[in-house]
Order: structure tokens, then C-alpha cells, then sequence
């Protein structure tokens, strides 16, 4: 039975809660010197609301607005300079392609013999980002689909948290505001339009055409070309490009919604462990490459980690790092997972009959849709 449709009221109070609380978290791991404080304390405030009962929900229009925002933002990063580093695309694209295959296996064979599931959900759960083509294949399979989404859920949160403030106490990423770095003042409000414009204009072509991440990677192609070429140099206000931030913040916490406490406790174990096979996998990875390769440091762990792309990139955002360099290898993996899991899940074993419509459980929309 499907749930019964918010009104207008209830989706605009629902929605102005949940990004209330967002900004509070945001706001306040910003002030005490959290790195990358405004995604990682908007998502955890949104999430701790959500498993305390809060209704919290962003909606998918909304959604969609905020990746083009934060695509614009990422764009603006680019200089003729960032440029120089495509020489060694290749080399470490090539390297991630098989640590993701290598973190996939090892990640499913763990969920499989140490908690005992059953190879296709130890896959789905294994699988690093494409959360939204997971759980509808999840669906398919009539697989536990709390599970296998917590386990996701709570691998892009513990990499969202952690991986600011691991590369900071190391002394890896740059200090201060979230904010891009660019030498403009003031935008003129031409070069703004101008910016804006063929930023939507280009989101909205790679979301026809259903290019993986468009909205957002379509924006930033459009805001890269236009700053990398040095046609303009403007920016986005800041209050906006914050709060593109903190939208999907509370975009990733509103995943949360609805959870039980004692579900999620039930999986944790699972959860905490998968991530821990895969970050140790992927961060045997990054050694290597960053001792073959002049590449920094902050820049590979990053596009290494498993993690869903949209908050990773807002992760590099945050941290001032490449996102041309980032954004080529999660979209990548992207690709490479969005391809072989629904191959490897059929090599399994073929997916039972499908429910009928009426009595499929309903699919939270997500930030990927």
C-alpha cells in the first residue's frame, strides 16, 4: 500500500524543518573548526533528526536545484592551470577501475561470510555508489532493502565525516571558508547570467541524453569551460553556493528518515565493517599510485573513496581540491558499477518473479534520480 500523498503545507513545512536543521548543523560544525563542517554537520543533523522521528525530506525538485548550484560552484574551481593534470588521467583512472573491482569483491565476500548474507545482497551492499540503480535492483531481487541501504548509507556518511578529518590532521587540505577559490570580486551581473544560464542549459541537455550525474556534472562542465577558458570570473554569491552545501547535506541525512533506531543498530556491524574492507583496499591503492605518479595526495583519496559521487564532490569543494581530477574518476567508477552489478548479480543467480506494482514497497526518491 502506497503512502498517502503530502499536501502542499506538509511537503513545505517538512522541507523547511529538515533544512532548518541542516543550516543549524551546518552552521555550528563551521564555528568549532570541523573540516568541511557545512556538509558534515548538515548531514549529521539531518540524519540524528531522522532517527529521532523528524520527518525530514528534501524534495526531488529541490534536489535537482541544489546539484546544479553545486556544479556551477565546482566549475568555478577551474583554471587554465587545472588543466595541466589531465596527462595523468589515464594512469590513475586505470588503477581505480581495478580498485574498485578489488574492493567490490573483497567487500562482498566479507558481508557474505562474515554476517552471512546471500552473495546478491552481500553484492548490492558492497557496491561502491550508484545507490539509486542498487536498491531498485535490490527491489527486483525481493532482497532486504533496509539492510543493503543502511550499509550505503552509513559507508558515504562515515566518508563524509571522516575523510575531511583524516586529510586534515594529516595537514592535507586547505583551511578556511568551504568556499571556492577565484580571484573575482563582485560579479557583474552579465557574466553571472551568462554563467547561470549556460550552466542550467548544459545540466539540463546531459539530463536529457540521462548522462550519468548530469545535473550536476553538466553544470560543472558548463562553469569549467567558461573559467578554465578565462572568458569569465565570476562566482556564485557565497550564501548560495552554502547553501547548495548544506542541501545536500540534509539530502544525505534525509536518508535516514524513517529508520528504527534498532534497525540501524542491527546493521552497523555489517556496515562498519564493509567500510573498513573497503577503505583498507582502496588506501592500498592510493599508495601505489601516489608513488608512481606526481599526483596530491588529498586529490586521489578523494576520487578513490566509495562514495556516492554527488557528496564526494562536495566533499572536494569543501577541501579546495581538484574537481576536474575528482569528478573523472568517480564518474568512472560510476559507470564501471553501473554496468557490472547488474551482470555479476544475474551471474548469481536469475532475479525471482517481479511483484506486482501495488504490492512493491515504496523507493525514497534519492539525490541520483
Amino acid at each position: 500500500m502506497a503512502p498517502p500523498l503530502l499536501t502542499l503545507q506538509q511537503t513545505f513545512l517538512r522541507t523547511g524543518e529538515s533544512l532548518l536543521i541542516a543550516t543549524i548543523g551546518g552552521v555550528v560544525f563551521t564555528l568549532i573548526g570541523f573540516p568541511a563542517g557545512l556538509i558534515s554537520g548538515s548531514l549529521l543533523a539531518v540524519g540524528a533528526a531522522g532517527l529521532l522521528g523528524r520527518p525530514v525530506m528534501v524534495p526531488r525538485q529541490l534536489s535537482r536545484i541544489i546539484l546544479v548550484l553545486v556544479g556551477i560552484s565546482l566549475g568555478a574551481v577551474v583554471t587554465p592551470d587545472t588543466l595541466k593534470g589531465l596527462a595523468a588521467f589515464p594512469v590513475s583512472i586505470a588503477m581505480l577501475l581495478v580498485a574498485t573491482v578489488c574492493m567490490t569483491l573483497a567487500t562482498t565476500s566479507y558481508l557474505r561470510l562474515v554476517h552471512g548474507w546471500d552473495w546478491q545482497s552481500a553484492l548490492f551492499g558492497a557496491s561502491p555508489g550508484a545507490l539509486a540503480q542498487v536498491m531498485v535492483l535490490a527491489n527486483e531481487y525481493r532482497l532486504d532493502m533496509r539492510a543493503i541501504a543502511i550499509v550505503q548509507v552509513m559507508r558515504v556518511v562515515v566518508l563524509t565525516i571522516g575523510i575531511p578529518t583524516g586529510l586534515a590532521l594529516f595537514g592535507l587540505t586547505a583551511s578556511g571558508a568551504f568556499l571556492p577559490r577565484s580571484s573575482a570580486g563582485i560579479a557583474s551581473p552579465a557574466e553571472l547570467a551568462i554563467l547561470v544560464a549556460a550552466s542550467v542549459a548544459t545540466a539540463l541537455i546531459f539530463l536529457k541524453i540521462r548522462f550519468p550525474g548530469g545535473l550536476m556534472f553538466g553544470a560543472m562542465i558548463a562553469s569549467a569551460v567558461l573559467h578554465g577558458g578565462g572568458w569569465i570570473d565570476a562566482t556564485l554569491p557565497w550564501w548560495v553556493a552554502a547553501a547548495a552545501v548544506i542541501g545536500i547535506g540534509a539530502v544525505t541525512g534525509s536518508r535516514f528518515g524513517s529508520t528504527d533506531p534498532r534497525t540501524l543498530l542491527r546493521y552497523l556491524g555489517a556496515a562498519l565493517g564493509s567500510f573498513a574492507v573497503a577503505i583498507a583496499v582502496a588506501s592500498l591503492f592510493v599508495v601505489v599510485l601516489t608513488a608512481l605518479v606526481p599526483i596530491g595526495i588529498a586529490d586521489v583519496v578523494v576520487a578513490f573513496s566509495p562514495g556516492a559521487q554527488d557528496t564526494m564532490m562536495v566533499v572536494a569543494l569543501a577541501l579546495h581540491l581538484d574537481p576536474i581530477f575528482i569528478g573523472a574518476h568517480h564518474l568512472s567508477r560510476f559507470m564501471l558499477v553501473s554496468l557490472s552489478v547488474p551482470l555479476l548479480a544475474r551471474w548469481l543467480g536469475p532475479p525471482p518473479v517481479v511483484m506486482p506494482a501495488d504490492a512493491q514497497p515504496p523507493r525514497r526518491p534519492t539525490i541520483e534520480d
